[in-house]
């Protein structure tokens, strides 16, 4: 089985910065798409950003372009989701999620889930 693990969660102010990672464990991630979800509390789950693992192509939901960067690091099977200039409304717990290839934002093609790390933004 593959896994996948978030971290970096946390509590910050609006307008502040967190970087999360998402550490992959059980085989090579060479021809996958890895990517962020979020839910908030009574909402759908939502694409949040995502990266081709070989090529590094990344794709971003309008709500967070220019805000996140999305990145991979291929020696520490680690992608990585800096989030800048933190909204409340980025409140959140963000996923980490994978699947082979053919990029999508549908949640339901992704077949790896990390457990998840809960992201509050305060105002």
């Amino acid at each position: 089985q593959v896994q996948l693990v978030e971290s970096g969660g946390g509590l910050v102010q609006a307008g502040g910065s967190l970087r999360l990672s998402c550490a992959a464990s059980g085989r090579s991630f060479n021809t996958y798409i890895l990517a962020w979800f979020r839910q908030a509390p009574g909402k759908e789950r939502d694409f949040v950003a995502a990266i081709t693992w070989s090529g590094g192509s990344t794709y971003y939901a309008d709500c967070v372009k220019g805000r996140f960067t999305v990145s991979r690091d291929i020696t520490e099977n680690t992608v990585y989701l800096q989030m800048n200039t933190l909204k409340p409304e980025d409140t959140a717990v963000y996923f980490c999620a994978a699947k082979g290839p053919g990029m999508t934002v549908v949640a339901a093609f992704y077949t790896v889930w990390g457990q998840g790390t809960q992201v509050t933004v305060s105002s």
